[in-house]
């Protein structure tokens, strides 16, 4: 029996310079397709990065088979190599030999592999996902009682796991740190914070039945509800949180909920929400739905 897999719809968004921020216009739309399953069409027969599969750094895995070398006389070949970074590690994770910081042919970046089987281990940005919680006009906040920033609150949030969507990360991590049950509505923000190879992806949701919450330790400290206006900005925990409830509380007064968008650069050494030590860039601001 022919099965088939549906292809989903892809949407290609091309960003314009506007006086005083940006817009997004819409370049190409492809419907959903049907393609049979096993099938070589649409962007799922590009890299994928499940366990075992051999996917490439860029998506997380990891490479031994040697990458292809560049043309000869390319610009690339003739570039000065980066500065070397710090090497976070010395042994292989495959077969337990020495590993150094090398460029790989065919590679720009400094890499970690082994001196031994040639396995390069690369190192990519972690996730943070966590979600915006509202009951009855008030936002669910945590006060850390872990490090760092332990004693400080936030928005329930944590590193996303292997196997699970970013929407699941979220509501686990609010059942981990607040116990509980939440209704996800909608993506919220994305900072980027490259300065610590770092992405935070924020949603939007609601307090779900039976409309309880209690810290849970060792997570947590304090679980609370505030009313916007009593949202203690000096004691968070974090920038990224600080930046979001702030972009929040303004969509709020605005009467409709945007997505964002955006790059946290922050001061080479700086605390995680130090006062002055860090800037929203190439903020992104679209329109979705009235808050309410």
């Amino acid at each position: 029996m022919l099965r088939h897999t549906l292809r989903p719809a892809v949407l290609h968004l091309h960003l314009t310079a506007a006086a005083g921020g940006h817009t997004l216009r819409r370049r190409e739309q492809q419907r959903c397709m049907a393609a049979p399953a096993g099938g070589t069409g649409g962007s799922n027969s590009n890299r994928t990065n499940n366990p075992g599969d051999g996917g490439s750094g860029a998506h997380g895995g990891q490479q031994q088979a040697a990458v292809p070398s560049r043309a000869e006389g390319s610009v690339a070949s003739a570039a000065a190599p980066p500065p070397k970074p710090r090497q976070a590690f010395g042994f292989c994770r495959m077969c337990g030999g020495p590993v150094e910081l090398a460029l790989p042919e065919g590679d720009s970046l400094w890499r970690h592999q082994c001196t031994r089987c040639g396995f390069i281990d690369y190192q990519n940005p972690r996730m943070v996902v966590g979600c915006i919680v509202q009951h009855e006009g008030k936002i669910l906040l945590c006060r850390r009682g872990i490090e760092p920033q332990r004693g400080l609150w936030t928005v329930p949030a944590g590193y996303l796991e292997c196997g699970e969507s970013t929407a699941a990360g979220a509501a686990r991590e609010t059942w981990e740190e607040a116990g509980a049950r939440v209704e996800i509505d909608a993506p919220y923000c994305t900072w980027d914070i490259p300065g610590i190879s770092q992405v935070y992806v924020l949603f939007r949701g609601r307090l779900a039945a039976p409309f309880a919450f209690a810290a849970q330790e060792p997570e947590s400290l304090e679980a609370a509800l505030f009313e916007p206006e009593a949202i203690p900005w000096d004691q968070l925990a974090f920038s990224s949180v600080s930046i979001a409830l702030r972009s929040y509380i303004a969509d709020l007064a605005s009467g409709s909920f945007r997505v964002h968008h955006g790059v946290i650069q922050k001061r080479p050494g700086s605390g995680p929400n130090e006062p002055g030590a860090f800037t929203l860039e190439g903020h992104i601001e679209l329109r979705t739905t009235a808050a309410s």
